[in-house]
């Protein structure tokens, strides 16, 4: 099922000063009359109408969409949305955000929501591909002709297979994004893009336990 996700940069002031915290908030569907909503990446927790989350407020539910207010401010979430993200964005609309802060998931891998050129995707963070990486199939769901990219070869656990380096438009992770991103589209198969190192060098990373901030290098 996709997931609507709404990215949140909250600001929380803790003894005269301020605490940047990333919130995400996922519908990942509707029971009856609940909403069945994801936060910080915890197990689905069904909340009906007027009851709190941690910190999340569900106000209405009706379909497949739910209103819910965050730190006094009304968001729509609606099953199946692309990423949608608030607080921080200028009034154009464009992204204009400086910080991601993702949380390991179980596996110890950090997963997020994003999208490329405009379309949503599922991102895993990894550091040790050069590239953003997809499959094929992935391209083609996100209209990227990448047969009028360069062809190359990629060695795998099965051999070389062929591969196309393409540049992408935009690649976005909650409110930032960074434009012209270096990919390549593999035939194999992949349950995520690889958010490799042709966007992660464009931000100063740093880690702390289950935790990874990267902030945006100008």
């Amino acid at each position: 099922m996709k997931t609507a996700v709404l990215s949140l940069l909250l600001t929380a002031t803790l003894t005269g000063g301020t605490v940047a915290l990333a919130q995400t908030v996922a519908l990942s569907g509707m029971l009856g009359g609940k909403a069945l909503v994801i936060v910080d990446g915890a197990a689905p927790k069904s909340v009906a109408a007027g009851e709190t989350y941690r910190g999340v407020k569900i106000v209405s539910t009706q379909g497949d969409q739910a209103v819910v207010e965050i730190a006094g401010k009304r968001h729509t979430l609606r099953v199946g949305d692309a990423p949608a993200s608030v607080g921080s964005a200028p009034a154009g609309g464009d992204a204009g955000g400086s910080r991601v802060v993702l949380t390991a998931g179980s596996g110890g891998h950090f997963l997020t929501q994003g999208q490329i050129n405009g379309r949503s995707v599922q991102f895993m963070v990894d550091t040790g591909a050069t590239k953003v990486a997809m499959s094929v199939a992935e391209a083609e769901r996100m209209g990227i002709n990448y047969k009028a990219g360069q062809p190359t070869q990629l060695g795998t656990a099965n051999g070389v297979v062929p591969a196309w380096l393409v540049k992408v438009a935009s690649v976005r992770v909650g409110d930032v994004v960074v434009y012209g991103v270096d990919a390549v589209v593999s035939p194999a198969s992949m349950p995520f893009v690889l958010l490799g190192n042709s966007f992660l060098t464009h931000f100063q990373m740093t880690r702390t336990n289950d935790q990874m901030v990267l902030d945006k290098r100008y």
